[in-house]
Formats: C-alpha cells, sequence, structure tokens
C-alpha cells in the first residue's frame, strides 16, 4: 500500500500529516500491512527539514504559488510556479502512484489533487479550519472524502463525503511530564507560568505586546516565550536593553520544535494565535487560552475559529486590531484573579478536544486504500 501525503511546508499542515502517518503505522501491525510505504510532497522551506527532524518520511517539494506575498510580481511568479508545479506533480505521482492521497489542503496540494483525479487515485482532503479557503473549496469536488475538524462545517458542506474527525495533534503533545518540564524550564513551583506563542513563524505584533507589560508580567508571573526564528535576535536585543528587574522568569525561545510539549504541559495558561492546529494541541492538554487571530488570515478564519473556541468558553478572544498591550494584561490579571474561571475554561477545552481525530482519518486512509 503506498500513501501519498500532501500540505504546505507550515506546522498547521505538517503537524497533522505527521499525526496522521503516525497513526497509520501504529495500525501497520494490527492489520498485517508489510508493504505500507509512504511519500510527502510539500512547498520548499527551511521549516520542512526541521518538522521532520526525527521522522522517518520521505519527501519530495513542488514549486507552487506562495501563500502570501506583497510584491506585484508576485502574482505571475505565482502562475508559472503553478504550471511548473503542475508538471512536477504529474511526474511524481506517475513515478509514484499511490493508493491513495491524503491532502492537508492549500495551494501546493491543488496540482497533485488534480493530477490524482485524473489518474483516479482516490484523495482524503482534511479542512482544519471553520470555513474553507476557496482553493480547499474547489479541491473538495475531486475527493472521495472530506475531513472537517469543526461539526457545525460537516452541516456547512452538506454532501456525503464529508464527516467529522477533529483536527489531528501529534502524539508526544499530551505525553509530556509536568515535574519534568518545570525543572527543565527552571520554574519557580509557586509561581504561575503564561506561555506566549505567535505561531510556528512568531508573531511581531504579539512580541511587541509582550515587550511593552514585560516588566508587569513579571511582578506576578513567569514567562515561556516563543517569538519566532526571525524575530528572536531583535526581542532579545531589546528585553536586555530594558534592564528589567526578574528578568530570571522569562525564558526566550525562537522555535519550541519537540520541546512544544513540555511548554504546553508546564504552563497554566496559553496567549495565541488562533491557527486551527495550535488551539487543537491546546485544548489536548487542557490549557485555558487567550487567542489573538491573524488580522488578515484568508477569509478571516483565525477569527471564525477562535470565535468558536471563545462561544464554547475555552478561550478569551481579543481581536488584534483593537487591543493595547494594557489590555492584554487586564485580560491575564481578571483569569488569574479566579481559580474557578481557569477550572471552567480546562474544562471547557478538555469537552472540546477530539483526541481521536488522527485515528479517525487513519481508517478511512485503509479502508479506501484496501
Amino acid at each position: 500500500m503506498r500513501i501519498l501525503l500532501v500540505g504546505e511546508s507550515a506546522a498547521g499542515h505538517l503537524a497533522p500529516i505527521i499525526a496522521v502517518y503516525e497513526e497509520i503505522n501504529k495500525k501497520k501491525k494490527e492489520l498485517n500491512l508489510n508493504s505500507l510505504e509512504f511519500m510527502l510532497i510539500s512547498s520548499e522551506s527551511h521549516f520542512l527539514k526541521e518538522m521532520l527532524e526525527g521522522v522517518d518520511l520521505p519527501y519530495k517539494t513542488i514549486r507552487s504559488a506562495k501563500r502570501r506575498s506583497t510584491s506585484p510580481l508576485q502574482p505571475i511568479l505565482d502562475f508559472f510556479n503553478m504550471i511548473i508545479g503542475f508538471f512536477q506533480s504529474l511526474f511524481f505521482i506517475f513515478d509514484y502512484m499511490p493508493d491513495i492521497v491524503f491532502s492537508k489542503g492549500g495551494k501546493v496540494s491543488l496540482p497533485i489533487v488534480m493530477v490524482s483525479w485524473i489518474f483516479r487515485i482516490p484523495v482524503i482532503i482534511h479542512e482544519s479550519d471553520s470555513v474553507a479557503d476557496p482553493t480547499n473549496k474547489f479541491m473538495f469536488k475531486f475527493a472521495k472524502k472530506v475531513a472537517v475538524s469543526f461539526k457545525d462545517s460537516k452541516d456547512i458542506y452538506q454532501s456525503p463525503k464529508v464527516f467529522f474527525s477533529g483536527n489531528p495533534v501529534r502524539s508526544f503533545i499530551t505525553e509530556a511530564n509536568r515535574e519534568k518540564a518545570i525543572d527543565d524550564f527552571v520554574l519557580d513551583r509557586e509561581k504561575p507560568t503564561i506561555l506566549i506563542m505567535g505561531g510556528s513563524e512568531g508573531a511581531m505584533e504579539i512580541n511587541n505586546l509582550v515587550i511593552e507589560i514585560l516588566p508587569e508580567l513579571l511582578e506576578n508571573y513567569q514567562i515561556i516565550h516563543q517569538c519566532g526564528v526571525g524575530n528572536y535576535n531583535n526581542v532579545k536585543s531589546v528585553i536586555e536593553n530594558m534592564n528589567i528587574p526578574n528578568l530570571n522568569n522569562y525564558h526566550l525561545f525562537p522555535f519550541f520544535k519537540k520541546r512544544i510539549a513540555d511548554a504546553y504541559v508546564a504552563c497554566d495558561i496559553v496567549v495565541s494565535r488562533a491557527g486551527a492546529n495550535t488551539v487543537s494541541e491546546i485544548l489536548s492538554v487542557d490549557k485555558p487560552s487567550i487567542l489573538i487571530p491573524l488580522a488578515s488570515a484568508v477569509s478571516d478564519k483565525q477569527q471564525k475559529n477562535a470565535f468558536h473556541y471563545s462561544q464554547s468558553g475555552a478561550a478569551v478572544l481579543l481581536s488584534e486590531k483593537n487591543l493595547k498591550p494594557h489590555l492584554l494584561l487586564n485580560v491575564i490579571n481578571e483569569i488569574f484573579q479566579s481559580s474557578l474561571k481557569i477550572m471552567e475554561m480546562q474544562r471547557a477545552a478538555r469537552q472540546l478536544a477530539q483526541p481521536e481525530a488522527a485515528k479517525k482519518i487513519a481508517e478511512q486512509i485503509i479502508d479506501i486504500a484496501k
């Protein structure tokens, strides 16, 4: 059985793909899948190798349209990249000839899905967000099955091919030991801990908010801060020049890789963007969260994701457009002032978590590919 996996070279695509890959491998002995083979196709980026570190998953890259760009020449470059990507897809699929394709969507998936349809290879697409972007919606018509992460999405995409799975989360996320993580981060067990993230690449807007209120935060809390690889030197330099007391309670990192599991289990609350993958991980470890959606996200999908989770009580939604540093500080203080509030948010997160998501998708992939 040959399984082709495809998605963008970003954590929101690669992490669920790896979770599904690992789940299928678990079933290898159980279902006697001795001839099981995998191939990943993604877009080229430095982040791809980092995400696949320690994962025995062969991969190839193809050209595709950029996810975000402000260059006036980008539409022309995108057109040529898509043409090249289509012929690369044609070659790779003809050479590999998989039994099934699992797509996380995105522009890099478009030529793979279309070529698979031409060769009559079944495709399963997974949609992480509450509202699909136009590229994913277009690809739905070529898919045999569409897995969705939100129950109401199943009603929106009214079709027998749509099924609710939740968003797959890598198994190691829920396996970290809190006591060991606290020791590794050199944290004070008596002081509340806040984990602050801006997605896999960081978010300068969130970093600036944190820098502005860091002296006040460190009076009562300790901070684990993932600022992004490209932002790390700048953030580090700014903070070192601020002469802040209690700076030993501030722990700055460019990117966590697998250490993210320790960061989740060590913290008491998470301040984060509202990407579907990140929020799914937060829910899986029962953590209250303050979500600051990316204001320019396609179709405003992060805003819709965050609204869904805030309505359930698992998170507090703050709009980036109107957010001031001390508003963030006030919201953090209000949450920590009420242990009941924290317990209610934890309970809501637990109820929303979908620990069987990877298993549900893996079972569909195996059933169709057989």
